[in-house]
């Protein structure tokens, strides 16, 4: 028959054999190693600028480009060392860092012994949320003015100086701020296409006070005096209420976590530097919160502007007292203006019919603090 089908000596098998597996021992060759760091996290990259000890082989890459720019009369290609936090967090993760995207990041790694750097004189857990870039020469002026802590400053290559950049320039390097000079395109990059005039400021995470530290501390005062806010959503509400607490003698704020507004770079400006004086906390229920201020011997009041008290006439203000103040649009929400044992308005001759926020905190605790020295 034509073929070799019935080829007696013809092979039955396959050459190669069985086929064998290895077991699952090369498995973990197998898994993906993560996201590649950027450059200016690579303690072995001569672009590393974090705050961890500096490798003598990065150090002697970086000397070399620089002595290289040096001689073909270029910027040297090289990071800062130390204007980038690396640092590790204690909760098993890393501390948010401000990366090219100019948005944090959070690479998980074992933790070390540090955390990520907060702003001076706060003592507490840090926040969540990571470092922000406060855009524009007018908003980074007076950020500086007001001694907001920062981290970085991002000066595009090629910018035009005028007094503003000068006075940035110089208050930075006075305070020891490190001072980044960027191609424009990196720093678009980085803010996203907002405009940002050639400048951008890096802000760190604000450190929020403990709770309960934050009511044990205000009772050690002659007349404690507590601010509560109901959903304040706008970052420069929140900054004129903080500087209103410290201007009349107020001992902390507290807020909640979830839908309002947190310390940001806008909200640190607005306050003209009294976040850093000011003890600011976060919690996770407010109405739970004021219930725990009153069982501990404060008299909250909230803000309404059909409240049946007038604040003129508000005996309680010489009192331990918790000043809860409403949201933009709604005012007080039901549980927690059930939960306070006054609801107080404020008399006004105009057919207005409420006021901002943050002003009616402000004509709040002016007149309590009149009333105080009134009693003295």
């Amino acid at each position: 028959m034509p073929g070799n089908s019935q080829n007696a000596s013809k092979r039955a098998t396959s050459k190669k054999g069985a086929a064998m597996g290895s077991g699952g021992k090369n498995r973990a060759g197998l898994k993906g190693r993560g996201k590649t760091l950027p450059a200016d996290e690579r303690p072995w990259h001569k672009g590393y600028s974090g705050t961890e000890k500096l490798p003598e082989k990065t150090a002697r890459k970086q000397d070399k480009e620089r002595r290289a720019a040096a001689a073909e009369g270029r910027a040297p290609k090289v990071g800062v060392p130390g204007s980038k936090d690396t640092t590790w967090g204690r909760g098993g993760g890393r501390a948010a860092v401000f990366g090219r995207s100019g948005a944090a990041s959070g690479r998980g790694r074992a933790a070390g012994p540090r955390g990520p750097r907060v702003a001076p004189g706060r003592r507490s857990n840090p926040t969540k949320e990571g470092p922000e870039l406060l855009l524009g020469r007018n908003p980074v002026v007076e950020a500086l003015r007001a001694l907001v802590p920062a981290t970085a400053l991002y000066v595009a290559q090629g910018i035009d100086i005028d007094e503003r950049v000068t006075e940035i320039v110089r208050t930075s390097g006075d305070r020891g701020i490190p001072i980044l000079e960027i191609s424009r395109n990196e720093l678009d990059r980085m803010t996203g296409g907002v405009l940002h005039q050639g400048i951008g400021l890096q802000v760190p995470p604000f450190a929020y006070e403990d709770f309960d530290d934050l009511v044990a501390a205000s009772l050690e005062q002659t007349a404690p005096l507590l601010v509560a806010l109901d959903g304040i959503t706008d970052p420069r509400n929140l900054g004129a209420v903080i500087r209103s607490v410290a201007a009349f003698g107020g001992h902390g704020v507290f807020m909640t976590e979830r839908r309002a507004a947190g310390i940001t770079a806008t909200a640190w400006r607005t306050s003209a530097g009294a976040a850093a004086r000011v003890p600011v906390s976060q919690v996770v229920n407010l109405t739970r919160a004021i219930k725990a201020a009153q069982k501990a011997g404060f008299t909250a009041i909230g803000l309404d502007a059909d409240g049946e008290t007038d604040l003129y006439h508000l005996e309680a203000a010489v009192g331990p007292l918790l000043v809860v103040v409403g949201s933009e649009g709604r005012g007080l929400s039901r549980l927690v203006g059930e939960t306070c044992d006054l609801r107080v308005s404020i008399p006004m001759a105009s057919d207005v019919e409420s006021l901002n926020a943050s002003v009616a905190a402000a004509v709040t605790l002016a007149e309590v603090s009149r009333r105080r020295s009134a009693s003295q």
